[in-house]
């Protein structure tokens, strides 16, 4: 599988874009002193390319920017870009898209998501996960299946529990709520999960009760990452059957973020909101 785009790598393009424009130099200028390809010079900027250490010196050299501090920080993130990642030995089973999903979410420092269809993936069971997995995959084998909730538990245990965890503010439709995944006894499991989970000082949840009515969300669940940098970085994730798209424009976060809002707004607060999954927990038991 190819290397997938690293926040790391974003983090270095911004960067390096930032003091080209400052300079007023042009991807051609820069490409023309180097005698690269206009094209490599975007890629590095956006992201999408790995760029070695040295090349950083040398763009850096053309920049004349020869503060040690600076040059060092930006070589550490040429190579952190390429270090191992703990996904690594599941690349047979994960996708390209969603190696690059779990990239961007290892790196971020805070998560807004909102659910219409189904419980956030950070805070689902293993055996919701499997009855999810199971039908969006039927083809998939049991151990491709197993493997997939592995990394499901993995990604939870890396965001939400490392040193520093993941804050993560999940908002919930009620439909996902009662929305039976796999049968009675699986989802009922699921919401004392999530109620645990909401009680953890790094987890907001609210649910958007049915007498809520039409409401931002109704167009799709997306999600918010939000990156320990600018926030020019931050990015939109949202995904279809067989596709995803991440939302970097500014004026896309920023329609997003009152999307949020609103559904903050008109979701019950956290309170009310744990009391409802209680109900809706019990009335499975």
């Amino acid at each position: 599988m190819a290397a997938t785009p690293t926040v790391r790598r974003r983090m270095l393009g911004a960067e390096l874009r930032r003091i080209r424009e400052g300079l007023n130099l042009r991807v051609d200028d820069v490409a023309a002193r180097l005698g690269w390809h206009q094209s490599k010079v975007s890629r590095l900027e956006n992201g999408r390319h790995g760029v070695k250490a040295n090349e950083v010196g040398i763009l850096l050299d053309v920049y004349e920017i020869s503060d040690p501090e600076t040059r060092e920080a930006l070589a550490t993130l040429a190579r952190e870009g390429k270090r191992r990642v703990w996904w690594q030995p599941y690349s047979d089973v994960i996708s390209q898209r969603y190696a690059s999903f779990i990239s961007f979410e290892a790196e971020a420092v805070a998560i807004r998501n909102f659910e219409s269809s189904l419980i956030p993936g950070l805070l689902q069971t293993a055996d919701y996960a499997r009855a999810v997995t199971r039908k969006l995959q039927p083809e998939g084998t049991t151990e491709e299946v197993n493997a997939l909730v592995d990394v499901r538990l993995a990604r939870q245990n890396a965001a939400l529990r490392r040193e520093e965890p993941l804050k993560l503010w999940a908002i919930v439709d009620e439909a996902a709520l009662r929305r039976v995944v796999g049968n009675k006894a699986i989802m009922a499991k699921q919401l004392q999960q999530l109620i645990a989970a909401s009680r953890e000082p790094n987890v907001t949840l609210q649910v958007v009760p049915f007498d809520a009515g039409a409401h931002p969300g109704v167009l799709g669940s997306f999600m918010i990452m939000e990156f320990p940098v600018r926030n020019d970085l931050d990015v939109v994730y949202t995904e279809a059957l067989t596709s995803s798209l991440y939302l970097e424009r500014d004026d896309d976060v920023t329609a997003y973020d009152h999307a949020f809002d609103r559904l903050r707004a008109a979701a019950l607060d956290v309170g009310p909101s744990r009391r409802l999954v209680t109900q809706i927990a019990k009335e499975l038991e």
